[in-house]
């Protein structure tokens, strides 16, 4: 079926499913809410789950996604998502679902040690619960990560993003169970927690510890006096930069040990505070941890889409076919050209990536069409119909056999 370019494709996708919504019940909706009981934290859990467009369309062969699990998730889910949407459209990073996990008691789950001290040095009452953290990582372990890839079209890989005490608790994560995420982002996480007990620990456990094929992106926002920057800031021992020095401590410890594999980025965001700096950081985190996803060709031939996604799936641990949306795309934008071979290449492509996909035969008979092989055009669209009946593959195919006659 054709399509226009692909920068449009998503696009296209994403308000003809945001149209269904709206003549189901008048309403815009992002993602859908699920529960779990948890046995391990004896509560009811939520979660907000987003699956991106194109596995709501009909018209490709059902695709699996790596995953962003995201604390604080209420919080954070409208943010991520739409990013996601945009640079996934504009192949920055793969489409993925995203797992926002709302709050129930931040102060217990995010923690991974008990304290009562805030950074200024008084204890506040609301953290009398903290110290759950590990418990909360055996809930995402043990019972919400085998929930989400039962139920949801999940590929092995897992990113956690988390802020403040979620940026804490994704540190946490990092140190004491590596191989639980593929990748990280911590924004301006609360490395002062109980007298920075597990700052002063990362430094012994990271720099032993192999972390290839792990990512951490950082970042710090600007929470210090007026008269201070960040060089200055260094020196100081009062209460009121204990946070900021902590988190650049952090990425000094973190710089150290490059032999142990992490992809590590860190970025200090001058015009914001704690509490803007969670929209730009997750925006340069994505763009950041997926690096290597976009490609630098603009006119992409097979051979390169070949070679671009081998290497692709080298650093995100599993094989990642090009999309078949994107090559469908490219492969209609050089039919439109008159660039035959190419097309047929592509189209050809996407055949053995997606076999059981109507709408790769049904493109691949467009193709025959325009090289006026009506033989071929026919099987083609016969192939595409009996993998799905669609109505205008069936007028394809019906007008080729009227044009026999």
């Amino acid at each position: 079926m054709k399509n226009i370019f692909i920068l449009f494709l998503a696009g296209i996708t994403l308000l003809a499913s945001c149209k269904k919504e709206k003549e189901k019940d008048n309403k815009v909706s992002i993602g859908s809410v699920d529960n779990l009981y948890s046995d391990i934290l004896g509560e009811e859990r939520k979660i907000l789950v987003y699956i991106p467009p194109s596995a709501e369309t009909s018209l490709y062969s059902p695709q699996r996604y790596p995953v962003v699990y995201l604390l604080d998730g209420d919080s954070h889910f409208h943010a991520v998502t739409g990013m996601l949407q945009q640079l996934s459209r504009s192949a920055f990073c793969p489409e993925m679902i995203v797992v926002a996990i709302p709050n129930t008691d931040r102060s217990r789950d995010l923690t991974p040690s008990h304290s009562l001290i805030m950074p200024n040095g008084e204890e506040q009452e609301f953290l009398k619960t903290s110290g759950g953290g590990e418990h909360f990582t055996s809930f995402i372990e043990k019972e919400l990560t085998p929930y989400i890839e039962a139920n949801y079209p999940t590929a092995p890989y897992r990113m956690l993003i988390g802020h403040s005490f979620g940026g804490l608790f994704a540190i946490n994560t990092l140190v004491n169970h590596p191989g639980l995420f593929n990748a990280y982002v911590a924004i301006d996480p609360s490395m002062w927690w109980d007298n920075r007990r597990l700052l002063n620990k990362i430094d012994s456990s990271v720099r032993n510890m192999n972390l290839t094929h792990k990512s951490l992106f950082i970042s710090v926002a600007n929470t210090m006096p007026m008269n201070m920057d960040t060089l200055n800031v260094a020196k100081d021992t009062t209460t009121a930069t204990s946070h900021i020095r902590s988190i650049l401590t952090l990425a000094r410890i973190t710089q150290r040990y490059p032999a142990n594999g992490l992809t590590f980025g860190w970025k200090y965001y001058n015009d914001d505070n704690h509490g803007s700096v969670p929209l730009i950081s997750e925006y340069d985190a994505l763009r950041f941890i997926f690096g290597f996803y976009r490609m630098r060709d603009n006119e992409p031939t097979t051979e390169t889409l070949i070679n671009h996604f081998k290497k692709v799936s080298d650093q995100i641990g599993f094989t990642m076919l090009p999309p078949e949306p994107m090559v469908n795309g490219m492969g209609y934008d050089n039919l439109q050209q008159n660039k035959f071979e190419e097309a047929y290449s592509l189209f050809a492509m996407n055949i053995e990536n997606y076999p059981n996909s109507a709408n790769v035969f049904d493109s691949m008979g467009d193709y025959y069409v325009a090289v006026d092989n009506k033989p071929k055009a026919m099987e083609s669209f016969t192939k595409a119909l009996s993998l799905k009946e669609t109505k205008e593959t069936r007028d394809k195919l019906d007008k080729i056999k009227a044009d026999e006659k």
